[in-house]
């Protein structure tokens, strides 16, 4: 399947402006593995306070980045997650190896790796200009909006 834009991933994904952290998708093969981007930008919120004179990217939000890429990979054919919501409910394995400063491009790639029910487990890395800045394993479940 082809990537997305902004548009088509505002469609997929219920998080808006400023915790949308995926800015295109390159490639997506679903159910399979995803490749996304996300431009770290100077005037982004967080940056305001981390930290003061010395602004990186907080790790929190480099694994929330990697889970919205993954939440766009588990959607259902079709990509619509109309009557299903995706929740982030297990972090494994994760390792900070280089920080992401203001002008970064974040290369966002994740797998599945285990399909079960209505949980899906996830490799995740995010390079840096070719240069492994962070990975995780993810686990999301979907579930039904009551």
């Amino acid at each position: 399947m082809p990537g997305l834009d902004i548009q088509q991933i505002m469609e997929r994904l219920p998080h808006r402006y400023p915790l949308l952290l995926v800015d295109r998708v390159l490639e997506l093969d679903p159910g399979r593995r995803i490749v996304a981007l996300k431009n770290v930008t100077f005037n982004e919120e967080f940056f305001q306070g981390h930290f003061p004179g010395l602004p990186l990217m907080p790790g929190v939000l480099i694994l929330e980045a990697m889970a919205q890429a993954g939440g766009i990979l588990v959607l259902p054919e079709g990509g619509s997650a109309v009557g299903k919501t995706f929740y982030l409910v297990g972090v494994d394995n994760a390792k900070f190896r280089r920080t992401v400063v203001p002008g970064d491009q974040l290369t966002i790639k994740v797998r599945v790796t285990k399909a079960r029910g209505n949980f899906r487990k996830l490799s995740g890395r995010v390079e840096v200009d070719g240069q492994l800045a962070a990975e995780a394993d993810l686990t999301l479940t979907a579930v039904d909006p009551a």
